[in-house]
């Protein structure tokens, strides 16, 4: 289980801080996660990938946590860019960070269906399949959904 978490565990935080927008909470999120994952991997059928299996008990954990709370999220871009974004030299990345910025403040505006479908294809690298089976939607609707997402943020890099 401990190869699983090494190769997963990012991808689950990652997932999880795009929907709670928050470091500790993400990371709590992921403990819980594997937690379960352990308690029941006897119950993995290999009917998904291991990936798609995980962030799916990690979207109930944020779901769970969500009702528990009742808290409307916000997201703080500095922390999700200082989570996503590889360390260079300010000289040699300043451009590149604030295209970065603006872009993960263009995805902080689309609906929340849209961001998590980014999130979960652009972060996480999962397949449309996946995502599907994920957010209990078609593959077609995540494609249709991703799509018209990235139509809305090249129109919104265009007019800005």
């Amino acid at each position: 289980m401990e190869e699983i978490y090494k190769e997963y565990s990012k991808i689950v935080f990652c997932y999880l801080l795009s929907l709670t927008n928050n470091t500790e909470i993400a990371e709590d999120l992921t403990q819980s996660t594997f937690y379960s994952a352990v308690k029941n991997i006897n119950k993995f059928r290999n009917e998904s990938s291991l990936k798609t299996w995980l962030c799916k008990i990690a979207k109930n954990k944020w779901l769970d946590y969500y009702k528990k709370t009742k808290r409307c999220n916000e997201t703080n871009i500095d922390e999700v860019n200082n989570k996503f974004l590889i360390e260079k030299s300010f000289e040699d990345d300043y451009a590149d960070r604030e295209e970065i910025l603006n872009l993960y403040k263009k995805i902080h505006k689309l609906d929340e269906k849209s961001k998590e479908v980014i999130y979960l294809r652009i972060r996480g690298e999962l397949k449309f399949k996946e995502i599907g089976l994920i957010m209990g939607k078609s593959e077609e609707w995540v494609r249709i959904t991703f799509y018209r997402a990235k139509i809305k943020l090249k129109e919104d890099f265009n007019n800005g």
